[in-house]
């Protein structure tokens, strides 16, 4: 209890500006903490020279070989090696107590086809009934790739006019859209560095992220149009700072809100993953759970400080702030008068 007790005072300390962490005015650490990370997202793909895409989106077969007692990856690869001598073999193992073989290869013709699901099912001893082959064109690839884009482009344009209409600024709206694409990117880079394959189902959750980012972005800035709106003629706070108390405002309710979605994704991702061995959950959680923890943290140290760093530069803003300086300057000077009189 006297843990919740203290947890409490401190959101309530949040609040009021009793308590404030400072991410407006040390924007330059976090811009240079995402500078480097979307520099290794984007270069580590490049200086590898690929993006493991899955064959929903390159074309190619792929061979699954059910309830094996040896899960060996090695007798898949000699198994497609001793049909067809040097093709790229993709193999994972699926599941836990019950083992499958997933097997990629690039697209085989039929007899290709036929004698690998008959070189795979003598190397792990079941039936040839238990091998199942499926075979995707690039053509059908192309088509589920340009429909990728296509909706991530759309999603993007109806965000930035929803933000631009609902603010009334576009300035947030593009603040958001930064944030947006800076979570995408390193959502992406991740899989890109630990070599994770993009599969349709990842790319359901890379849009279901955006928009999860996006609501916590939408939150942040309707407190930060509450108390820049508040402020008008009154010279409490300069603009800068009624950004910087919006996000401390909001800061636990971030971070519950992140920390709640985290757990149950995490249990998806483990059910998936490792008990299932069901890859469309398993790739759809692995999004959800990268792209949470990156939205949170664009939203707290990019999107804020970035707006306020665009507003900042405004006459009205300008002229507010300086006021609200000028008259802080006369009051500390005011008792000093006070005491020479």
């Amino acid at each position: 209890m006297a843990g919740v007790s203290r947890l409490t005072r401190f959101g309530n300390d949040l609040y009021t500006g009793a308590k404030s962490f400072d991410f407006v005015g040390r924007r330059k650490w976090w811009y240079g903490i995402a500078i480097v990370l979307l520099l290794i997202a984007v270069l580590v793909p490049v200086l590898r020279g690929h993006v493991s895409f899955g064959i929903e989106f390159t074309g190619g077969s792929q061979f699954k070989v059910s309830a094996v007692a040896d899960s060996s990856q090695r007798l898949a690869e000699d198994a497609v090696h001793g049909v067809v001598p040097g093709a790229a073999a993709h193999v994972t193992v699926v599941g836990t107590d019950v083992k499958s073989i997933q097997v990629q290869t690039q697209t085989l013709d039929t007899e290709q086809a036929n004698a690998i699901r008959d070189a795979l099912a003598a190397a792990y001893d079941v039936p040839v009934e238990q091998v199942s082959v499926t075979t995707i064109s690039g053509s059908w690839g192309q088509d589920v790739s340009r429909q990728g884009i296509i909706a991530l482009i759309v999603f993007v344009v109806l965000a930035a006019l929803f933000m631009a209409i609902y603010f009334r600024t576009w300035k947030m709206s593009l603040a958001a859209i930064v944030s947006l694409v800076h979570d995408l990117v390193i959502t992406i880079g991740v899989y890109a560095v630990f070599d994770f394959e993009i599969t349709p189902s990842a790319v359901i959750g890379f849009l279901t992220i955006l928009g999860y980012s996006l609501y916590d972005t939408v939150v942040v800035f309707d407190k930060v149009r509450e108390n820049t709106l508040e402020d008008g003629n009154e010279s409490v706070r300069t603009f800068p700072e009624s950004v910087n108390l919006a996000v401390n405002q909001t800061l636990v309710r971030s971070i519950n809100t992140g920390v709640v979605a985290v757990l149950p994704v995490a249990s998806i991702l483990w059910i998936g993953a490792i008990w299932l061995g069901a890859g469309t959950l398993r790739d759809i959680a692995l999004a959800l759970f990268i792209g949470i923890i990156v939205g949170t943290y664009s939203t707290i140290f990019i999107a804020a400080p970035l707006y306020s760093q665009l507003r900042e530069g405004e006459p009205r803003i300008r002229k507010h702030t300086e006021r609200v300086l000028a008259l802080r300057a006369k009051a500390k000077q005011e008792p000093v008068g006070a005491a020479v009189e």
